[in-house]
């Protein structure tokens, strides 16, 4: 979501449903109430909704008094709190999951100091291909007005941020060390774990409101000790949210190539041929989250026309989906390998409409093509050194792991 500010400061929000704006208008509130008091003193809730109800003002008016104080409405649309109550503590590139999740999703962020830690533990069932997650307890979170919390613990399954991905403990009442001792599973191929993020998330339950944000954790499954099984502390931490741009992969594909040279194999191929085998995506993430329809689509450029492309099958809500689809392209020669890029897009499917979710490019990465200048030689170090073991052994399968990127050069002929 994006907030556009006009140069003489006003606030076009004209976008957004009125319950967005609601959403707005009562961060802007909270963090000037907070801001009144001393720093680190949280406003009661029952103090929040007098100040609310007082003048009722819009939430324009509220946003040209929240800039007045010189606070940065973008601060908050972004990183989903105060700026009095942030941390340094920024999640790495290997744990976006909650950067993905919209503002309006779930609750009312930024309204307490987050603070506290959750006590969980991790087990895998390989035959029965299941995660359990328990959740233990937590201790010191923070409360919600009149010192009271009413917490529970909400997971998702990273990159899918759907309600097929959601658990959710029972809600403890009254209490700031609430003990839940309830396990959460998921059915997940043991393959699939290294690609997966468990976020686990602390909420108080306002009955008659939004949900107040009080916390996560989150876990990169594929740096789990899974020989360990005793409970782990974890503090939780603040949310933060990452532009959909900042995300440079959206997960990575798994596939394995060959190129074998004419007459390699007593006289057969008649011409060279490349071999593409497209086992499987890994953690794909689109910009809306959740589970998604995705196929793989390949062309060998500089010929980008309907003869290159080929695509694999459709597979449904996934975000780990197997392709097992091998693409077979002949008419080469050894010597074409240095001028040609092996282009690799997954695209999701909403509907009739495609998105394109990213790509990988496997070539020589020298930015030319049969000595002219192209945009689309742009192939990683990571991608070069594939398409050059190819080159290297021919008629031997090299088979990866590659990141798909999202920063793929635009073809000039796009």
């Amino acid at each position: 979501m994006e907030a556009e500010v006009e140069a003489e400061g006003s606030l076009d929000l004209s976008h957004l449903t009125e319950e967005e704006q609601s959403s707005i208008l009562r961060v802007l509130l909270r963090d000037m109430e907070l801001r009144r008091h001393d720093e680190g003193r949280i406003r009661s809730q029952a103090s929040f909704e007098s100040a609310a109800s007082r003048k009722s003002p819009t939430t324009k008016e509220a946003y040209m008094q929240y800039k007045r104080e010189s606070v940065s409405l973008c601060s908050i649309l972004t990183d989903g709190e105060p700026s009095s109550l942030k941390s340094n503590n920024f999640h790495s590139s290997s744990m976006l999951g909650s950067g993905m999740m919209s503002l309006f999703s779930s609750g009312v962020f930024g309204v307490v100091e987050v603070k506290g830690r959750m006590q969980f533990s991790l087990a895998f069932d390989v035959h029965k291909e299941e995660l359990r997650v328990k959740v233990h307890r937590c201790e010191d979170i923070s409360s919600v007005g009149d010192n009271r919390s009413d917490p529970y613990v909400k997971s998702y399954l990273l990159p899918d941020m759907s309600s097929r991905s959601k658990r959710k403990t029972a809600v403890k009442r009254k209490t700031q060390n609430p003990v839940f001792e309830q396990t959460l599973k998921y059915k997940v191929r043991a393959n699939e774990l290294k690609s997966r993020t468990l976020n686990l998330s602390v909420w108080h339950a306002e009955p008659l409101g939004r949900n107040v944000f009080l916390g996560e954790l989150e876990v990169a499954l594929g740096f789990w000790d899974w020989t360990s099984t005793q409970p782990l502390w974890q503090d939780l931490q603040p949310r933060f949210y990452l532009q959909p741009e900042c995300i440079s992969s959206r997960g990575s594909l798994l596939f394995s190539i060959k190129f074998i040279p004419e007459g390699f194999e007593g006289g057969l191929p008649l011409t060279g041929e490349l071999h593409i085998w497209l086992q499987e995506a890994q953690g794909l993430l689109s910009k809306k989250g959740g589970a998604v329809d995705s196929f793989v689509r390949s062309y060998i450029l500089p010929d980008a026309g309907c003869q290159s492309g080929q695509k694999t099958q459709v597979v449904k809500r996934t975000v780990s989906p197997t392709y097992n689809h091998t693409m077979v392209y002949d008419g080469f020669q050894t010597s074409d390998l240095e001028e040609a890029c092996a282009e690799l897009t997954v695209w999701q499917r909403e509907g009739f409409k495609l998105h394109m979710i990213g790509g990988i490019r496997l070539s020589c990465g020298t930015g030319q093509s049969y000595g002219e200048a192209v945009s689309w030689m742009d192939s990683t170090e990571e991608e070069v050194s594939v398409w050059s073991s190819m080159i290297k052994n021919p008629n031997h399968w090299i088979e990866t792991t590659l990141p798909i990127r999202t920063n793929l050069t635009q073809r000039s002929s796009d």
